[in-house]
């Protein structure tokens, strides 16, 4: 492990135990066995730090949604399993990451107001690799869908913050996942059709005959 990945490790126990205002560097560096002048050679404020922390979390959380992801799509289930377990995956490690801290609401607070932009950043990922994952489960299960995949997945976010706001810092965490599942898989049943069928081939229209009848009559 590198010194900055022992820093970011010992970072995420201090902003957990004490919340983002009440750390400091001095906490960090000590928690991670250094000086505050060795963790200032990688980090030049404690914000600089928060930042590389949550966007460690982030990273995590999207390497655990594509994992599940690639694993649900080789044991060949339907499109709302597949896309269930995903975002699951996701916020479940995110929220275990803070799980605990007395600070949840604080962390969450200030990592948007420092943060936005690694949040859409991942957002941008995340909502590449659902669409991705739509495309081709929809060719290979040749599913009908009343939408384009990069529309479903955008229904699929606005399903994922509208259950949020229902469950501040998604807590109770049991209560959110379980009414997060429900409104995915609604919203998907909805949004698969008919499959579509082999194309029908135009039936050929016979061409009438030019040739003239003995007599001169056609």
């Amino acid at each position: 492990m590198t010194p900055r990945d022992r820093i970011i490790d010992a970072a995420m126990l201090v902003f957990r135990r004490h919340g983002f205002r009440r750390s400091s560097i001095e906490q960090a560096a000590e928690a991670a066995g250094l000086t505050r002048q060795a963790l200032y050679h990688h980090f030049d404020s404690k914000e600089a730090l928060f930042r590389a922390v949550v966007e460690r979390l982030y990273q995590d959380a999207r390497a655990a949604e594509i994992a599940v992801a690639e694993a649900k799509e080789k044991e060949g289930l339907g499109l709302a399993d597949i896309l269930v377990a995903q975002i699951t995956a996701r916020l479940t490690f995110l929220v275990a990451a803070l799980d605990g801290s007395p600070h949840v609401e604080e962390l969450f607070s200030e990592h948007l107001g420092q943060s936005r932009d690694l949040y859409q950043k991942y957002a941008g990922l995340s909502a590449a690799q659902g669409t991705a994952t739509i495309e081709r489960v929809r060719a290979r299960q040749k599913l009908g869908l009343r939408m384009a995949a990069g529309e479903l997945w955008r229904c699929v976010e606005m399903a994922v913050n509208g259950t949020k706001s229902a469950y501040p810092n998604m807590q109770p965490a049991d209560a959110f996942f379980k009414d997060l599942e429900t409104m995915l898989r609604t919203l998907i049943a909805g949004a698969i059709g008919p499959s579509p069928g082999p194309r029908k081939a135009k039936p050929k229209i016979a061409k009438k005959s030019s040739r003239k009848k003995p007599g001169g009559r056609k």
